[in-house]
This record gives structure tokens, C-alpha cells and sequence, in this order.
């Protein structure tokens, strides 16, 4: 499984920001039909906007992707320390191009069912579009939360299904299939339950097949 989603990614790499910014008309087109019209450049702006401008922590975000949603607001937290993850080398080779000029900022290729970070070393955790991705979800989980300080947040957005007949058969026959996703996916409720046990607070949005949230330890 982890060669399959290491191969879709490299695979991708050419079209990835493009589809996610909706670059082109063929983009939009596949966003509409596909994602009901939802925007992940807005998600992304609500996601990012959980993050105070004037942040000075610690803060990891993973998976990175390629950085495109991020780059300008990692850059702009010169106070903070903020580690990358990607477990596809080709994403990371792609952050590292935008932010490779910011001493605050590092990059590393790692398994977020695995990190090796100590217990509560961060005091925000980003996982934008990456959840649907992990093939240990549970594991992801239990990670995101060990690697964060009490008290500390967590941000994150990814596909959920029972929301759209249209977007669960895409999922389930094309992205699942060619490992850009990875089965099983929560619903809306089995999410709540997974969140609510681990996190004090949850404010969890849905926008079509997409969920947007931030949980605080």
C-alpha cells in the first residue's frame, strides 16, 4: 500500500497543484462535477486562518504536499518553528523548492503512522488533504495527537464520505484504485466520535465532501 500511494503521488506530481488550485478549465470542470463546486482554496484560507498571523511556536504540518496552500503563511510565521512532513519524496522535493529560502521552516520525508518526534512537541498540528490519503487512519490519529502539547491544536481538512453519491463512487473507483486515496473513509458522525474521545473541543465544518476542523487537546 505504501508503494502504491508513493507511486500515485509521483505520478501526480505534474498536475497536483493544478487540480487542488483549479489552474485550469479542465480543473474546474472536475471540481464541479466531481466535488459539488468545492473550493479548496477557500477551505484551505479557513484552514490557515485558525493560525494566529503572530504565531511563535512549534508547529508541524503534515502531510505538506507541495506546499502550495501553505507557503505564504508558513513564510510570514518567522517566529515559529515549523517542521514539513511528506511521506512521498517527490511532494517533499516540491515544498522544498518554495520554502527551502526560510531558515524557520525544514522539511523531511517521514510516515505520519510513525513519527519520530517526542510526545507533545508541537503546539499546532496541520494535516490539510491528508487524511483520506493515510492507509492507517487510526494510526495517524493516535500520532497527530501524541506529537501535540496539551492545550494544543489541531487543524486539519480532508474528504469524508455519505455526502455525495457522485464524489464517494469517484473516490471509491478512480482515486482509491490508483492510491491517491486510501480506504476506509469516516462519515461525518463516525468522525465526531473519533474527534470528541480525543479532544476537548471540536469545531468541525462541512463543505460537500469535505470536512474542515479544529480540535484543541
Amino acid at each position: 500500500m505504501a508503494d502504491k500511494i508513493q507511486n500515485a503521488y509521483e505520478s501526480s506530481k505534474n498536475i497536483y497543484d493544478d487540480v487542488l488550485t483549479q489552474g485550469n478549465f479542465f480543473s474546474r470542470m472536475y471540481i464541479k462535477m466531481f466535488w459539488s463546486g468545492t473550493d479548496d482554496n477557500d477551505i484551505a484560507r479557513k484552514v490557515l486562518s485558525y493560525i494566529p498571523d503572530d504565531f511563535s511556536g512549534n508547529l508541524l504540518d503534515v502531510p505538506v504536499g507541495t506546499a502550495v496552500f501553505t507557503e505564504h503563511k508558513w513564510a510570514s510565521l518567522k517566529n515559529a518553528h515549523i517542521t514539513c512532513l511528506d511521506y512521498s519524496t517527490d511532494m517533499i522535493e516540491q515544498a522544498e523548492k518554495r520554502l527551502s529560502s526560510y531558515t524557520h521552516i525544514k522539511c523531511i520525508q517521514g510516515d505520519v503512522g510513525n513519527l519520530q518526534m517526542d510526545d507533545e512537541a508541537f503546539d499546532i498540528v496541520v494535516s490539510m488533504n491528508g487524511f483520506h490519503a493515510f492507509p492507517d487512519k487510526q494510526k495517524a490519529f493516535n500520532e497527530t495527537w501524541r506529537v501535540l502539547k496539551p492545550g494544543g491544536d489541531f487543524i486539519a481538512c480532508f474528504y469524508i464520505k455519505g455526502k455525495s453519491k457522485r464524489t464517494d463512487w469517484l473516490v471509491k473507483n478512480i482515486l482509491a484504485k490508483k492510491g491517491w486515496f486510501s480506504p476506509p473513509f469516516q462519515t461525518e458522525e463516525e468522525l465526531r466520535d473519533i474527534l470528541g474521545k480525543m479532544y476537548k473541543k471540536v469545531d468541525l465544518h462541512i463543505d460537500g465532501s469535505m470536512v474542515y476542523f479544529h480540535c484543541v487537546k
